[in-house]
């Protein structure tokens, strides 16, 4: 479902209604925004300036295409830009293809050590959808008393999710289960602090080191 609807513009004044994704206007007509329709609601803004989707009135996400990362050093600008002027916590999606991977491991520094932001790479812009939904589903449940989160990873989460995370150097399908299982959710992992990912126990109560370098 695409509808417009009257927002502040400004970048932190983003109001979201429950349930709902802000996309900025350019998105329009674009894959992703055709495969979130029918998941989610999806309003399209303009205005939003450097963010390109509102999942709540404090996460947002911005995205860097393929295409960004070839062109040159733009898309690192405005993600120090968005840093610089926002107390928004700000996921960074890139699309990490073979052509694009000789460019991540600078983006991971720029973007985890040096901004403090969260990474999240993603093949295409039909895994990135499924990532959107999956993290404004899981915004919209009780934490607390959701049985849904007791649940498994493997029946916890959708495949690309699962995937997602096992492109993080140093995790592999092992790690990814137990990091997973450890926070119950993409969203609680997204927002999990460095040393929160750095150690966390496995299933013998062992550290599990996950590298972010």
């Amino acid at each position: 479902m695409t509808t417009k609807a009257n927002f502040p513009a400004a970048a932190g004044s983003v109001v979201v209604p429950y349930g709902h994704v802000v996309g900025n206007e350019k998105w329009r007509g674009s894959e992703i925004a055709q495969r979130l329709q029918g998941k989610i609601k999806l309003i399209f803004e303009d205005g939003l300036g450097l963010v390109d989707f509102h999942l709540s009135n404090k996460i947002c996400i911005l995205y860097i295409s393929e295409a960004d990362l070839v062109a040159g050093d733009d898309f690192k600008r405005r993600l120090v830009r968005f840093r610089n002027a926002n107390s928004l916590g700000g996921i960074v999606i890139v699309e990490r293809t073979q052509i694009s991977d000789q460019y991540f491991i600078a983006v991971q520094k720029l973007v985890v050590l040096e901004l403090g932001m969260v990474l999240l790479p993603v093949a295409n812009q039909a895994e990135a959808s499924q990532l959107i939904t999956q993290l404004v589903r899981e915004q919209s449940k009780d934490h607390n008393s959701n049985p849904f989160l007791r649940k498994q990873c493997s029946q916890l989460l959708e495949p690309s999710v699962f995937r997602t995370v096992q492109q993080i150097p140093g995790v592999g399908k092992t790690k990814a289960l137990l990091l997973l299982q450890q926070f119950g959710s993409i969203h609680r992992l997204c927002n999990a602090s460095v040393e929160e990912l750095e150690s966390k126990p496995d299933q013998d109560n062992k550290s599990v080191q996950v590298s972010l370098l």
